[in-house]
């Protein structure tokens, strides 16, 4: 491939294209369980999209300023799968998380107490829920968006070129961000939008299943994040 010079706001427009398209697909079979196991819909719905986001956002930067460093081995490293299997590892503790909190709200989650007196002088306990686990969701959904980011295909092999050329590992680094900008914007909304009031609405007409529900998503994660590790599914 010849070298190319690419401006920010190409690089932009190239990441609005790409989440335009393949990446929307690329994600949903990662995404849309955790959308099914997670309640609170289109309100709650940031919980999922920002770290994911921002994994995603963090891995072009620095994809970029690392071809902007070290040219052509950048592109090669990401084409020898290295992405997939950190993809698996993620898209499984994060499934792993929702089969741990699916269980632990089938058994009673313990609940710590603290104590304090009402204007009144009442005595009043609040109970506070501390989860073991409260940051491996969003540390799961980080790395899963990072890894996402890791899987080659043409556009950001075209950044990646780009941000070589100018061996500038800032301008790389502008070149990487400025196409994560581009490819997260569209995805974030619609994922915000449709993909979670599906799994709100699936939920709410399954009520009376939520605990098989968060399993079984739970169970996909896993299985597409085995299926990751092992090189036999590609995003």
């Amino acid at each position: 491939m010849e070298p190319v010079a690419l401006s920010f706001s190409a690089a932009v427009v190239m990441g609005l294209i790409y989440g335009a398209g393949p990446c929307n697909i690329a994600c949903l079979p990662y995404l849309g369980p955790v959308f099914l196991a997670r309640s609170g819909g289109i309100r709650q719905a940031w919980r999922t999209i920002l770290p994911f986001s921002l994994g995603r956002l963090s891995a072009y930067a620095v994809l970029g300023a690392m071809a902007a460093t070290a040219g052509r081995a950048v592109t090669v490293q990401l084409e020898n799968g290295t992405g997939t299997i950190v993809l698996g590892i993620a898209s499984v503790t994060v499934g792993l998380v929702i089969l741990w909190r699916s269980v632990r709200k089938s058994e009673g989650s313990p609940a710590s107490c603290s104590g304090h007196r009402s204007p009144e002088g009442e005595a009043k306990i609040t109970l506070h829920r501390k989860p073991a686990d409260a940051p491996l969701m969003p540390m799961g959904l980080f790395g899963m968006g990072t890894a996402m980011a890791l899987n080659p295909c043409v556009p950001l092999g075209t950044v990646a070129l780009a941000a070589a050329v100018t061996a500038d590992p800032m301008a790389g680094l502008m070149l990487g961000l400025g196409f994560g900008l581009g490819a997260v914007a569209i995805p974030a909304v619609l994922f915000s939008l449709v993909v979670a009031h599906i799994g709100a609405e699936v939920r709410e007409r399954l009520s009376g299943w939520k605990g098989g529900l968060e399993r079984a998503a739970g169970a996909m994660l896993i299985g597409m994040g085995a299926l990751s590790i092992s090189g036999l599914f590609h995003p």
